[in-house]
Formats: C-alpha cells, structure tokens, sequence
C-alpha cells in the first residue's frame, strides 16, 4: 500500500526559541567571525533536520508570527503583555533564520495580525487532498486542531525526543476532546498569554465542568447545576469566559496563501551548504540526507 503524503507544519517560533534558551543560559551564544550570534539557529536547524529524518515528511511548510500585535491584543491588550522583550543576541536570528528555511527551499508562511499558530490552524484544516498532517512544535495549545488527520508532535528535551500525541492519546490524558480544549482555557485562562478566564477556576474544576456540559455555552445555560461558589464565580467572569474563549480558540480562516507543491521536501545540498558556511556552521552538514540524492 502506498504511503499516504504527509505534511509537516513547523512551528517555527518555537523551534527558535526553544534552541536560542537551551544555549543562551551558559552564554553561547556562537558568535561568528561577522559579529552575527547564530545559536537560535544552530538549533533549530538541527530541530528540523532530526525531526525530518524521524517522520519523513514528503512535505514541509515553516510558519512564524509576524510582530507582537495581533486580533488578539486588539481585542485584550494585556494578551502576552507578561512576555519579555526579546534578547538583543536573538533579534538579528529572526530574519537569518528564514534565509536558511528558504535554503532548504521550504515556504516561510505567516501573516501581520495573526500567530503562527492560526496559519498552522489554517493549513491543517482547509488543505485540500488525501495527506496527513503533522504539527512540530512545543506548544500544548496547538492540541485543540488534533483530528483524525492531524497529529501533534511535541518537542521534549534535548533533540529527538517526542511526544506524539493523536485525538485518541489527548483523550486519555485529558478526558475531553481536542477542540474542548478551548473551552478549558476559557474557564481556567492561561498564565503563559496572560489571560485569566474565569477567577478562582483551576483545571481540576474546569475539566469536570467541560466533560459534564461539553462547552462555554453549556456550562452558562445550566448554571443553576452548578455549586453556589462555582455559579457566583462564572457570572461574576462572565465577560472575561467568552473573551478568553476568543483568546485561546486558534483561528483557522487567516487569508494567508499556501499551496502543497510549494512544500515539497526537495532541497539542493550546495544551497545549503552554501548558508551553513556563510553562517560558519560546523557539523550540521552531516545531517544533511544523503540517502536520497536530490537534483
């Protein structure tokens, strides 16, 4: 049987960030001979290529956020205000790092007013054709756009290891399916983006609230159900439930332009050789698949 094509979204972000902290908290931060710090990119390179030679995706897009304000800091200005300005070393990595996707002739992907994860949600839920779709990122948010098409790997420590999650393993773990996950961060909020759903509401309660009436809106429409402390503490949330449901809910219509052969994992060795050694790059060639000589 014929191996269906798979896609590989790459949150892209995360896979920087990720590699830029790892080697930043000991100060190398590879400066090379032009001055230009080069770690966040080191790593994630090597993010990408061991998480191409595990999976073997047939296709690779890369998506990034575009800026830090987005439809959701319009709607709530203090969306990630918690989040620090971005480390001097790291900032001129931000734009070298996508000459190096585009090396691997991979589509950057991403859009002014919205995060990388609403171009990922996007992608995975409106591309047509018989693929599967795999999402690279450390990011637990993402779990909501699991389907029966669409996996999640999740980066853990160090390179190469993941885990893999399916609608069936967020199931076990979590007792609830991948989009009420939205509705579980309406009601407990997220700390790492700075919103609070609804006050004095953790997971344990949240969880057992959403497994009971599926959503937002079934929880508001059987308050009466509720205990007394719960019900006072939601009508009393009431704005802030359904403006943090707005907040974590990944949008999937962003009108951002992709097309499948455009991510066709197909790179030429001299190209990126060629950026390996204008970055000063030592060892990351060997990574390179030789298995498969490309044109």
């Amino acid at each position: 049987m014929e191996q269906k094509p798979t896609l590989m979204l790459v949150d892209g972000m995360a896979l920087l960030f990720r590699a830029f902290f790892a080697t930043a908290v000991t100060g190398q931060f590879m400066i090379n001979s032009k001055g230009v710090p080069t770690n966040g990119i080191h790593g994630f390179v090597k993010h990408f290529l061991t998480a191409v030679s595990s999976f073997k995706p047939t296709h690779v897009a890369v998506c990034w956020d575009m800026g830090s304000k987005t439809f959701r800091t319009e709607i709530f200005q203090d969306y990630k205000a918690n989040r620090s300005e971005a480390p001097v070393e790291l900032i001129p990595q931000f734009d070298l790092v996508k000459e190096v996707v585009e090396a691997f002739n991979v589509p950057n992907i991403g859009l002014a007013g919205y995060e990388a994860d609403d171009c990922i949600g996007t992608i995975a839920k409106n591309m047509d054709g018989d693929l599967n779709i795999s999402i690279l990122t450390g990011d637990r948010d993402i779990l909501q756009l699991l389907d029966e098409r669409v996996s999640v790997i999740l980066l853990q420590k160090g390179y190469g290891n993941y885990l893999v999650h399916t609608p069936e393993t967020f199931y076990e773990e979590k007792g609830i399916s991948p989009n009420q996950m939205i509705d579980l961060k309406a009601l407990m909020g997220d700390p790492s983006d700075n919103y609070p759903g609804v006050k004095g509401i953790g997971e344990k309660t949240a969880l057992k609230l959403v497994q009971q009436f599926e959503h937002v809106e079934g929880i508001v429409s059987n308050l009466d159900q509720l205990t007394k402390s719960q019900k006072a503490k939601i009508e009393q949330d009431l704005e802030m439930l359904y403006l943090s449901r707005q907040l974590a809910e990944i949008k999937c219509d962003v009108p951002i332009e992709y097309s499948l052969e455009e991510a066709i994992l197909n790179y030429k060795h001299d190209h990126v050789l060629n950026k390996f050694q204008e970055l000063e790059f030592k060892g990351l060639h060997k990574m390179l698949q030789t298995e498969k000589e490309y044109a």
